[in-house]
């Protein structure tokens, strides 16, 4: 082996990136990386669609979790649950009421967002008769 020929194992990639004088390299690197990394970002665009989906759907957190109690259309009234579709309560209240709870019924700040709270107690509206 000569005096600045590299050992025989060593790779030849770790040698081109280790030499300051392979700029060519260097940049060659950096335009692959920045390539990968527009072809990453090209479908990351955000739809309108795509946020309002993000909002919490007041329906499906009623069915999944009010459902047992107040029935699919809020009058069942299963273990001294109120009839929403009477409800005379405006949104502010039912926020509460969702909230700490009343009564029997559990409190679900500890359940679910504020947001998806809000949700649910617009959806009870549409119950009302």
């Amino acid at each position: 082996m000569s005096k600045g020929a590299p050992p025989e194992n060593t790779c030849l990639f770790f040698l081109l990136i280790q030499n300051t004088n392979c700029t060519f390299m260097k940049q060659w690197l950096l335009s692959i990386f920045l390539l990968a990394l527009a072809v990453a970002c090209a479908n990351s665009t955000i739809d309108k669609e795509d946020v309002e989906d993000s909002k919490p759907d007041g329906e499906k957190i009623f069915k999944n979790y009010c459902t047992p109690c107040h029935g699919l259309y809020g009058n069942m009234g299963a273990g001294g649950a109120f009839n929403l579709q009477e409800s005379k309560l405006s949104v502010e209240e039912r926020i509460l009421v969702i909230t700490n709870g009343r009564n029997a019924m559990t409190p679900f700040k500890t359940l679910l967002q504020p947001d998806e709270i809000k949700a649910v107690a617009k959806y009870t509206l549409k119950l009302k008769k």
